[in-house]
């Protein structure tokens, strides 16, 4: 299996898609202004004791104040509180002086946050969850800071090696190497991708780890208001890289020259020999269109999802849980009822792993496949959407399929499940239903251009247009599109764009920003 991310960089947003042997598998888009915050460490204070839930809320930023359980407090809180109080009354860092401390006993299980904690009491929390719907962010204090092979935790002594690494003695190994290089009373969780390593580069990372502490503590010293972001995750694509990065990776293509060289430098960082497959795009196409990926998203998304022979999966979303319907369809059926049942229900267990990972779906997943009556039918159907879920980074829980033929999937929740429209409006009607002729369309492309070169002196553009209007336009040694670029400047692009609807089209300066027709002659 070969593996390529394929990031779209834009003006108001970022895109990230992974993909395995050409599918797609997973699919991040978000807002250039927005961030992902999962990791994000912050100095803040509590907000609001709630005895009812044993829990607190926080308040670290966000429209709705972040949720702080007991259990979520970590066994080590009270030498973390003695180590903050430590420090902020010295006024300067000291975040090597915990290794001096003496390790508090554990906090108790069965106890209660109000003897705990107090409102205005000053605190350090990391978010592991997500705002999701109506909720704010969750939070732990228990502080955990993730590299590519290692993730350290202060107020812990313990080293942990990942149950994914089998080899008795590589754990061995592992685990006596890190207990003689790490810090005292600093955990260490040593990752799957850390098998093999050698020392030099485990210490490399355990002492760039280290530091994102020492930066952390530095920050809570001096903050003067709250709440205060003391540690910041890496951006999303070197986030995704940094989990995903393996040596399956064939290519990374970028089409932003920022992004790019950021994600070089950390490819450079944690495998140097790789640095060459992080590629900069500087195709005519859009970066999704070259790589069919804008396709997939189309067909990948949505309520309806078909996969093989005609088979469909109807995927709904509610608040508390995701229902998905398994459907034989139009496909073409045989006489073996339940050869045919089966058939269905493994094409829809492999589709439907791929749209847990696409979609990221979280919670609770109930599955309505088609009934089969053999059981060892039933254990195969199991046991195929197991071994589909084993790529599967979030961690889940699968139960055999019960006697109605259901099946429960729970899967971890960090992030609101992706969600992306793929049905169009018309953008010439509105959903009136009436348009001009579609054979003027030319004539309007035509006239916009004219206004772009003659009206604002703008010579250098391009205009995005759905593929089929740009196969008529470029057709024949002397198209219309050769016409217009002889006519107004071989500095007007036209590029096919998948995004588009039928008669849509949009215009782009050369930094890559739309340029807004309707402000522009109004302004005119």
């Amino acid at each position: 299996m070969t593996s390529e991310l394929v990031v779209d960089v834009q003006p108001k947003e970022i895109s990230i898609a992974l993909l395995e042997d050409k599918n797609l598998v997973e699919f991040q888009s978000e807002a250039q202004n927005a961030s992902f915050s999962v990791g994000n460490i912050y100095s803040a204070k509590v907000k609001k004791i709630m005895p009812g839930l044993n829990a607190c809320f926080v308040d670290v930023g966000y429209e709705k104040d972040a949720f702080l359980h007991y259990l979520d407090l970590g066994t080590q809180f009270h030498s973390l509180e003695k180590f903050l109080k430590q420090v902020k009354s010295e006024k300067k860092n000291k975040s090597n002086s915990y290794t001096r401390l003496p390790v508090l006993p554990d906090l108790e299980k069965e106890g209660t946050i109000s003897n705990v904690l107090k409102c205005g009491q000053e605190i350090i929390v990391q978010i592991i969850k997500e705002p999701i719907s109506t909720k704010g962010p969750r939070l732990t204090t228990e502080i955990s800071f993730a590299g590519r092979y290692l993730v350290l935790i202060p107020f812990n002594d313990k080293v942990s090696v990942s149950q994914k690494i089998k080899s008795s003695a590589e754990r061995a190994r592992l685990k006596q190497l890190l207990q003689s290089i790490k810090p005292k009373n600093f955990g260490v969780i040593i990752r799957t991708v850390a098998e093999g390593r050698r020392v030099a580069e485990l210490d490399n990372e355990l002492k760039i780890l280290l530091k994102h502490w020492e930066n952390a503590v530095e920050k809570f010293v001096k903050a003067q208001t709250y709440p205060t972001l003391i540690y910041e995750e890496t951006s999303r694509t070197v986030a995704l890289l940094r989990d995903l990065f393996n040596p399956s990776f064939e290519s990374i293509y970028i089409n932003d020259k920022t992004v790019f060289q950021e994600v070089k430098n950390y490819v450079t960082l944690i495998a140097p020999e790789r640095a060459e497959i992080v590629k900069l795009y500087k195709g005519n196409l859009p970066i999704f269109d070259n790589f069919n990926i804008t396709k997939q998203i189309k067909s990948s998304f949505g309520k309806t999802v078909s996969y093989k022979n005609g088979a469909y999966l109807i995927i709904e979303h509610t608040e508390a849980l995701h229902v998905v319907d398994v459907n034989s369809g139009n496909r073409a059926k045989t006489n073996n009822q339940e050869g045919n049942a089966l058939e269905v229900n493994l094409g829809a267990a492999d589709e439907l792993a791929r749209q847990l990972r696409l979609r990221d779906m979280g919670g609770i997943i109930v599955v309505d496949f088609i009934d089969m009556s053999e059981p060892a039918n039933r254990q195969t159907l199991y046991e195929r959407m197991c071994k589909n879920m084993q790529n599967d980074r979030a961690r889940h829980n699968i139960l055999p399929l019960s006697k109605f033929g259901l099946m429960q999937i729970t899967r971890q929740r960090v992030r609101p499940a992706m969600d992306v429209v793929t049905t169009e409006d018309c953008p010439t009607c509105h959903g009136t239903g009436s348009i001009k002729s579609s054979i003027l369309f030319t004539d309007t492309l035509e006239s916009k251009i004219d206004y772009l070169s003659n009206k604002l002196k703008v010579k250098n553009f391009t205009l995005h247009i759905h593929p089929y209007p740009y196969a008529y336009i470029s057709q024949g040694i002397l198209s219309i599109k050769r016409k217009w670029q002889m006519k107004y400047g071989f500095g007007v692009k036209i590029v096919p764009n998948q995004k588009l609807a039928f008669l849509e089209y949009r215009f782009y300066d050369p930094h890559g920003e739309e340029i807004d027709m309707k402000e522009a002659i109004e302004i005119k």
